[in-house]
């Protein structure tokens, strides 16, 4: 198993739901792990069970994150923090398009721009980006989220052309619907959230998210998994529309 290869990591959206249950995962498997999120008290819970390096960073700040990488040999990249904002590019204000663009693309860029070379030099690492189905389907509303997510679509394909000739594994996992607290925090509510978006439905956990990651990083090293489109089994992406005008 290529675990056996690697002895650390980094997962940005650390604190909570995917990245939570990745670091525990990673940690379980024997792998030094920096968690990096905002939120200091859930980092700090999240060290005391799982023995994780909390990093409280916020990933839109690029010199922090400089200041972050710089002298830290990561083995296995996780970039998994992620924000949405409600709304079509009709009624997006500045922030919606900053904030998501900040988050979802420029941070990844920047930690692979910091983080891959290392990899390259030391002919060894991998690299794991979470994107979305909205990144390869169009569908009604979050039209940035979409935008921001077919950017890591296409920048998980290009980093294994860029990386070509060396053992360096880029594996990009596109979930549906996974219960996390990320509608919440678009709400603003986490019962409504819980109540439109969860009850009765049959969504994904973190946890599935965390095997699919697992099984990725520890295939052998001569196997590398591209990509991985995780959905339930009750939601399927796509769909046909055409509007009837008579005018």
């Amino acid at each position: 198993m290529s675990f056996s290869d690697y002895r650390t990591a980094l997962v940005t959206g650390a604190s909570t739901g995917i990245g939570a249950c990745v670091v525990e995962r990673l940690v379980k498997q024997g792998l030094t792990v920096h968690a990096v999120a905002r939120n200091v008290e859930r980092l700090a819970e999240l060290a005391e069970r799982t023995g994780c390096v909390p990093h409280a960073v916020d990933i839109t700040d690029t010199a922090a994150l400089e200041q972050l990488t710089d002298g830290l040999q990561i083995d296995v990249l996780v970039n998994n923090a992620g924000v949405s904002r409600q709304g079509t590019i009709l009624d997006a204000d500045a922030f919606a398009v900053d904030e998501q663009i900040a988050v979802n693309i420029q941070a990844v860029l920047h930690l692979v721009r910091l983080l891959l070379p290392g990899m390259v030099e030391r002919d060894l690492g991998h690299v794991v980006n979470i994107s979305s189905i909205a990144g390869v389907y169009n569908f009604g509303g979050n039209t940035i989220y979409h935008a921001t997510k077919a950017a890591v679509h296409t920048l998980s394909r290009q980093l294994r052309v860029d990386s070509f000739g060396r053992r360096v594994r880029v594996t990009e996992i596109c979930p549906g619907r996974v219960e996390t607290e990320i509608f919440g925090r678009l709400l603003g509510d986490m019962e409504e959230a819980q109540r439109r978006f969860y009850d009765g439905y049959e969504s994904l956990t973190p946890s599935d998210i965390a095997d699919a990651i697992e099984y990725a990083v520890g295939t052998p090293r001569h196997v590398n998994v591209g990509h991985i489109e995780i959905l339930p089994t009750f939601q399927v992406p796509g769909g046909l529309e055409f509007e009837r005008r008579a005018d």
